[in-house]
């Protein structure tokens, strides 16, 4: 880009700052405008970043088309889906007529997903659908509908982060980043933090209309050494209060501290990068990537050792079924126990049998000794003895006729 085009974006949009980091984002905004890609816009919060999707919207053949920016961030996780994709009439409480969502109104245009990082993970997926088909589905409904829309994102988190642990969908986020932009923190724009103070200075004395503040030479490298966590955001709201609160026009250094946090974190001074210095950033991502590996081995094990002890609890309860292999024992297989008393099941018991003792028994004398067991064990008791049987009532009786023990128990109660 060419410097009177950069310019001229610059003052169009109220731009302040030459730092190459910055002229460079908006250089790769400029060139990604005609085209129909997604941009996805990192930086940390309060840097600017919300400038750069107005600048490729009205710059591309979509200038003509609505823009909607939205923040993910402050949307309920209940009503997001409703707000992005609209909904049907009836699909939930509240829902007293149909809505076209975000993506139905702006068809044709440009939406502006701010936060991204903070989407759902069922919302991520329907707008990862939206970006690969352009189709999205109604809440509530069934028809699919269609929409041509261009995305533009911006998050603060870090993505690599949030996809290891899993809060972020890493098809989704290739999706986005087609054409990354990084914005540039202030402590890392040099001179650029003494003209957006000087703006700040002039824009709110001409509100208030007092006398324009200004900075000493101490007061200067102090405000081009904080660390600025708030980025220009925070420079915006510390130059406002100075203008207002201080008598003096003229910030020295102690007047400046007065106004600056003074948590250790804050405190802390920006320092100059040197060639060869060593970075923690690989250790960190090396850190997060082992605890997301370990977290994944943990449950794992955890479904092994569920199934281990599933499986010992159906060999117990296999144990605790087998039929006692005497024929003088009650029979406690639940199978065996109601199969041995039904004819057409003698023949498969009988080699049951023959397998678990060892020889073959006569099937009719074991059906015969369980009914004397049984019996005994009641104290006479029909029913008693049919339900340690398994059997029904009837059943017995039939079977104690067969077996010619009428005669036996007759002081049984019914």
């Amino acid at each position: 880009m060419n410097t009177s085009e950069l310019q001229r974006i610059k003052q169009r949009y109220n731009i302040v700052g030459n730092c190459d980091a910055l002229n460079r984002a908006l250089d790769v905004a400029l060139q990604v405008a005609p085209t129909d890609l997604s941009v996805l816009i990192v930086g940390e919060s309060g840097v600017g970043k919300e400038i750069v999707p107005r600048v490729i919207h009205d710059n591309s053949p979509r200038r003509r088309e609505k823009f909607f920016a939205i923040n993910c961030g402050s949307i309920p996780e209940g009503t997001i889906d409703s707000e992005l994709f609209g909904h049907e009439k009836g699909s939930f409480t509240g829902a007293i007529g149909e809505s076209e969502g975000y993506f139905g109104t702006a068809n044709n245009g440009t939406i502006f997903l701010d936060e991204v990082g903070e989407l759902p993970i069922a919302t991520q997926a329907r707008l990862l659908r939206v970006l690969e088909t352009g189709e999205y589905i109604r809440v509530g409904g069934q028809e699919i509908r269609k929409t041509n829309v261009r995305v533009v994102a911006a998050t603060n988190v870090n993505m690599r982060k949030a996809i290891s642990e899993g809060r972020f969908r890493e098809d989704l986020y290739y999706r986005l980043n087609t054409i990354p932009i990084q914005m540039p923190p202030l402590r890392e724009r040099g001179q650029d933090i003494l003209l957006l103070f000087r703006l700040f200075a002039l824009q709110t004395a001409e509100k208030y209309r007092l006398p324009k503040i200004t900075l000493n030479d101490e007061a200067k490298q102090l405000l081009l050494t904080y660390k600025w966590p708030g980025n220009v955001r925070q420079l915006k709201n510390i130059t406002e209060q100075m203008s207002i609160l201080c008598r003096e026009r003229e910030i020295t250094a102690d007047m400046l501290i007065q106004f600056i946090p003074r948590d250790q974190e804050s405190m802390e001074l920006a320092t100059v990068s040197h060639a060869g210095s060593h970075s923690y950033e690989n250790e960190r991502e090396l850190l997060y990537k082992i605890l997301y590996e370990l977290r994944g081995n943990v449950a794992d094990l955890r479904r092994e050792m569920n199934s281990l002890r599933k499986q010992l609890d159906d060999a117990r309860c296999m144990e605790s079924m087998q039929p006692v292999a005497s024929q003088y024992q009650t029979i406690t297989s639940p199978t065996l126990r109601s199969a041995a008393l039904r004819p057409e099941a003698e023949e498969a018991i009988a080699e049951e049998i023959k397998g678990d003792v060892g020889e073959e028994l006569n099937l009719l004398k074991v059906n015969k000794q369980m009914i004397i067991k049984a019996l005994e064990m009641s104290g006479g008791n029909r029913k008693k003895a049919a339900a340690t049987l398994g059997i029904s009532d009837r059943t017995l009786y039939r079977k104690i006729r067969q077996y010619g023990l009428d005669g036996k128990n007759d002081d049984e109660t019914m």
